[in-house]
C-alpha cells in the first residue's frame, strides 16, 4: 500500500501513539454523525472551516492554516490522518493541507465507512487538547489551475480536462448530482473537450480505492493516463470530488502529471461567456 494511504489495522494499532493525531472531515457542518461515535481521539471539521477563508472562497494562507492545527495541538511534525464521513471530502483536505505544507499527511483507506463496518472502536469523547506553536511552512499550490490557465488551454491537444462528476451532470441534465435541489451553477453542461470518469468508479463499495491496476485501467480507458497525455486537469462542482481522483493518480499510482481546477463548475458555469458544450 502506497506511504500516503493507511488501512484500518494500522490507525487502530497507533490511537496510541502521541505523535499521530486524527482528523474526522465532515460533509456538512452539523456533527451529528461524529457526535454519535468516532475514531478515538479524532477532532472534526466542516471541509470548508479547515480549508477555506471565513467568507472567500480561497483557501486559508499557510499561516492561517497552521493557526487552525496549532490552536487544536498539532505539531508541524505530527502525523496527520484524515478520514471522512464520505470519502471525497477527506481527499479534499488531504490536497488542501499538502498545498499549505504540512509535510506528513495520510488518508484513511475506506474512510469512516470501513471503520464502521468492520467494527472498529468508536468514541463519544470530544477530545480538547492545549495549543501549541506551529510555524507556517511554505506553500505549494502547484497542483492548482486557475479558470484563465483552463480558458486559455481549451485547444491544447497536450492537456486533458477530466470531470469526475455523475453522468447526469457531464450531460448538462442536471448542476449538482441527483437527487435532491439542483443548484450551484447558473448553467449545466461541461468544459469543451472534456472527457467523462465518474469518480465513485475509482473505489470500492467500502470507499477503499481499487488496487492500481484497476485504478491505471480506469484511467487509461479515459485517455488520461501520462503514456497517453501530457497534463490532466481534473474538475467537478466543487472540487472535492476532483480530489479523488488527484490522490488516485499522485498518491497511489505515483503519477505527476495531474492537477485539479479548484473553481470547477460552480465557477466556470456561472461565468457569462465562458464557453460549454452539452
Amino acid at each position: 500500500m502506497p506511504e500516503n494511504l493507511v488501512t484500518t489495522d494500522w490507525l487502530e494499532e497507533h490511537l496510541d501513539d502521541p505523535s499521530v493525531r486524527v482528523l474526522e472531515i465532515g460533509a456538512t457542518d452539523t456533527d451529528e454523525d461524529y457526535r454519535s461515535g468516532h475514531v478515538p481521539g479524532a477532532i472534526r471539521f466542516f471541509w470548508k472551516d479547515l480549508s477555506w477563508h471565513e467568507t472567500d472562497r480561497v483557501f486559508v494562507t499557510p499561516a492561517e492554516m497552521a493557526h487552525r492545527l496549532g490552536s487544536i495541538g498539532i505539531r508541524p511534525d505530527a502525523t496527520l490522518v484524515i478520514y471522512s464521513d464520505k470519502v471525497q471530502y477527506g481527499t479534499y483536505a488531504y490536497w488542501a493541507l499538502t498545498m499549505a505544507g504540512h509535510k506528513d499527511i495520510k488518508l484513511l483507506d475506506g474512510s469512516r465507512t470501513k471503520w464502521v463496518a468492520e467494527g472498529r472502536p468508536l468514541s463519544l469523547v470530544v477530545p480538547v487538547f492545549e495549543g501549541v506553536p506551529y510555524e507556517p511552512p511554505d506553500a505549494d499550490i502547484s497542483s492548482c489551475v486557475g479558470r484563465d490557465d483552463v480558458l486559455a488551454n481549451l485547444e491544447n491537444d497536450d492537456r486533458l480536462m477530466l470531470d469526475v462528476r455523475s453522468l447526469e451532470e457531464y450531460s448538462g441534465k442536471r448542476v449538482m448530482p441527483p437527487p435532491g435541489f439542483d443548484h450551484g451553477a447558473e448553467r449545466t453542461g461541461r468544459i469543451p473537450g472534456a472527457v467523462h470518469l465518474f469518480y465513485q468508479d475509482l473505489v470500492n463499495d467500502d470507499d477503499t480505492f481499487l488496487s492500481p491496476d484497476e485504478l491505471r485501467a480506469k484511467f487509461g480507458d479515459a485517455g488520461a493516463g501520462p503514456d497517453q497525455v501530457s497534463e490532466v486537469v481534473s474538475y467537478c462542482r466543487l472540487s472535492h470530488r476532483a480530489t479523488l481522483a488527484w490522490v488516485a493518480a499522485t498518491q497511489i499510482l505515483g503519477w505527476n502529471h495531474i492537477r485539479i481546477y479548484d473553481g470547477s463548475w460552480t465557477e466556470w458555469g456561472s461565468i457569462v461567456g465562458f464557453p460549454i458544450e452539452k
